[in-house]
Formats: C-alpha cells, structure tokens, sequence
C-alpha cells in the first residue's frame, strides 16, 4: 500500500549578504581592494581533473537545517562535510513560490536540483573570479554591480563536494543563476591549491564565481547505507539511502510477491516510503537505481527489519540498519555450482551471435546459449547485439523460463522481475553500444530444463 509523503525538511541558516549597501558602495570597494591578496602574475590553473563544464555564483551557508538538510540525510550522516547545495528553480526574474516537488505541468521551471534526483552525488568546484563590486544577490539586480570580476591567487583551488541540500529562496542567486551553487561555510577552509590547502578564502568570497561538474563518488569503496528516519514505523516506512556509488535515482521495494517503485519523500531525494515484506510486518526489502537509472551493483537487493529501538516508532532523526545482500554484483558468484561455471567474458565477444541480427533503427538481438550444466541447474551466457543505426543507451533481454527454472545469480546484468517471465537489464558500464557493438552478460539458473526459448531484445537511446 503506498503511503503519502511526510517530510521533515526544516528551514537553515540563510545565505550570507556580504555586499555593503548602495550608499556605501565605494567605501566598501576601497576597503575590499585593500584587503584582496596581490594577484598572482599567473593564476593556478585547475588541475584537468577539475575542469568542469558550467560556471555560476556561489553563496556559503551555515551547515544544514535540523534534522534534515534537502536530501533527507541529517549532516552528522553525510559522507562528507564538504557539501552543496542546488537550486530547486530555475525561474529568471520571477521569485515567487511553488510546490516541492515541482509537478511534471511545470517541468518548465525545474532548477539543478531536479526534484532530488541529484542528491547524493558529487561535483568538483573550482574557485574562478572575485566581484570587486556589490554581489547580493538582489532580486531584479545584476550580479557584481558598480564593479567586475578579477583574478585573484585563490583561482584554481578545487575541492570535491556533496549534493546534500537545496536553494530555493527568493533572491537572484537561487532563482536567475542555474549553475548557482551554495556551499557549506566550513568546506571554504579545505579547498586546495598546488597539493596545499588555501587560507583566508572566505574573508575574500564576495560570492564569487566557481565552475563545477559531476564527477565519480572518489575513492569509493563498501556498501550503501540505510536507516530509517524520525516516526518511520511498520506502517510508515520512511528511510533515507547514503554512501552512493553514482547517485540514485530511484529505490524499489518487495512486496506482496512483487516488486513496486518506492515513492520519494517529497523532494527529499535520499529519502523514500516504503512498505514492508508483508502487510503490518516489519521486514523490507529494496534495491537501488542509480544517476542513469541502472540498478545498484547488478541489482543487488537488500533485507533488513525495522530495529528494535523502533519499537512504536523511530524517535532519532536517524537509526542506522544492518542488512543482508543477495544477488547483483559484477562479476560470478563466488559459491559455485557443484560443477563450477566457466568464467564469463568481461569484453564484447569477436564473433557475431548465433542469431543473426535483425536490421532496424534502435534495435538490439539476444543469443543466449547454454555453457555448463550440473545436477539442478546450469549456466548461459547472453550476447546482446546493437543491430540499429543508431547508438543505444541501454538495452534490456526478456526471457520467458520454462516451469521450474528461475535465476540464481547474474553478472554484467540486473534482473528486473521474477520467473516465468524475467527482463535483465544492463548496469551501468556496458549500456551504451554502437551500432554493430555487442556485449555479454551471464547467468546461472536452478532447474533441468535448459530449453530458454527466444529471448526478446529491446534497445533505449
């Protein structure tokens, strides 16, 4: 049974108005030039890693509001204390309110933040020019009036940030700037320049300009996390999902015998309400798609109960869960069969299917083939065919599994839905082929009946 949203968002520090007034516009320009530290004869440049591809304004705040920042993730939580801010609208000249999320009949007006779709991922900012005029973000002004943008020696320096909150406020950095980003006051202490850390950022900021781009959670290593969030209960099953590899885009969750989108908490994008395993039980169970709708680690799913802390209800912002995994990852499974399968390909095969490619813009073909067997089950392996004109950006293969066989595990593939008829999809790294392109994926299955039919092939992009 889905449930409506229950939102827990509170409001946070505003952003800080560093220009002086109109009438002290030139004291405060005397005394910003005299405090600006000397101009470097040739600004640092960025290292390639962190050019990024969209330049906008950037405010500082104050850390995220309680319990919650715009992600449904309390800060003590976040992976880490560098973190962003987005803007919720992109709404030039107008700063008026509008409903969160922004509803699909005003899609128009959807800022950076993308009704949470892009919580959890990370940016990489790079300082770039200073305003030495008024930068306050008035509605219906211009950024940097009565002044322009400098160079300075802080150009260059980068630091890798969290999307963990969003901007809506009605002033023009939230509203007019789409590549605005708002930052949290302490991160402005840790950006570095030339393998050191820069100091006295934020006593020279004025808003300033930053460039910034996604880039790959750094360093990632484990598992996601979950927990439940405050007044989750059986019938209410509020958790906030963290430590992504890619961002998430979506988590779905088992019950009564299927699978069902979970819906988002408001547009708290970390955040969704499940329901539990069994009606008035408290056992979940979920995956996870990430940024480009691919399923977590091969569609592995996650089990875990509602904590005993959360006896009525979870009274803590937040309570953290154990879980266990099944299925998904990348490569076989590491408890093999009695007879052990042969290890997958991980590159495309050199030779063309068994069945030949039918022609047609944005088509693909499967060819599955039966590679071992062992009392009880067996293994195939799948090739997947791009026989469009035209590049895909995904692909899925459903099959249609005689009476008794169902899918043990799957590599290079993430099954979407139960026997008898099952769809794989791809995961995130072999989604995209060119026409003529192929990629495999494999499986093993528990049953006799190796005879998998046709399977039915069906290319995205």
């Amino acid at each position: 049974m889905r449930r409506s949203a229950h939102p827990h968002r509170s409001h946070r520090p505003p952003r800080r108005l560093l220009a002086a007034l109109a009438t002290a516009v030139a004291a405060a320009l005397v005394y910003v030039l005299t405090m600006l530290p000397a101009p470097a004869a040739t600004p640092a440049a960025a290292p390639a890693a962190a050019q990024a591809d969209v330049v906008g304004n950037a405010t500082h705040f104050d850390g995220l509001g309680q319990p919650y920042g715009g992600c449904g993730m309390p800060q003590s939580q976040l992976d880490s204390q560098d973190f962003v801010a987005l803007n919720v609208f992109d709404t030039p000249g107008d700063y008026s309110s509008y409903p969160r999320p922004v509803p699909p009949s005003q899609s128009s007006i959807i800022g950076a933040w993308d009704n949470g779709h892009n919580c959890g991922r990370w940016v990489q900012v790079t300082i770039g020019d200073y305003c030495n005029g008024t930068n306050d973000g008035a509605p219906n002004q211009p950024f940097c009036r009565n002044g322009s943008w400098v160079q300075d020696s802080y150009n260059g320096a980068t630091l890798t940030m969290l999307v963990a909150d969003s901007c809506a406020d009605s002033n023009a950095w939230c509203r007019d700037d789409p590549n605005h980003l708002d930052l949290d006051t302490a991160s402005l202490g840790r950006f570095t320049q030339n393998g050191s850390t820069v100091t006295g950022l934020a006593d020279h900021w004025n808003n300033r300009h930053v460039s910034w781009s996604y880039v790959p959670a750094p360093g990632y290593t484990g598992d996601i996390k979950i927990g439940f969030l405050q007044g989750a209960q059986r019938y209410w099953g509020a958790v906030s999902v963290s430590h992504l590899p890619n961002g998430i885009h979506g988590v779905e969750y088992y019950s009564g015998g299927a699978w069902h989108d979970a819906q988002m908490n408001s547009d708290m994008g970390q955040s969704f309400i499940l329901d539990p395993l069994t009606t008035g039980g408290t056992d979940f169970r979920i995956r996870v798609r990430d940024v480009d709708d691919a399923y977590v680690f091969g569609g592995r799913t996650y089990d875990f109960s509602l904590p005993t802390a959360c006896s009525g209800t979870c009274s803590q912002p937040y309570t953290g869960v154990d879980y266990t995994t099944t299925g998904g990852g990348t490569t076989p499974p590491t408890t093999p069969p009695t007879t052990p399968p042969t290890t997958p390909p991980t590159t495309p095969p050199t030779t063309p299917p068994t069945t030949p490619p039918t022609s047609g813009s944005g088509g693909c073909s499967a060819a599955v083939h039966v590679t071992n067997s062992w009392s009880g089950g067996f293994q195939a392996d799948v090739t997947v065919q791009n026989t469009g004109t035209k590049q895909t950006t995904g692909w899925a293969v459903r099959l249609t599994l005689p009476s008794g066989v169902t899918i043990n595990s799957a590599w290079n593939a993430a099954v979407d839905s139960s026997a008898p008829a099952t769809t794989l999809r791809n995961v995130a790294y072999n989604g995209t082929l060119a026409p003529s392109a192929s990629t495999s994926w494999g499986m093993t299955l528990s049953g006799s009946n190796t005879d998998l039919g046709t399977p039915v092939c069906t290319a995205s992009g």
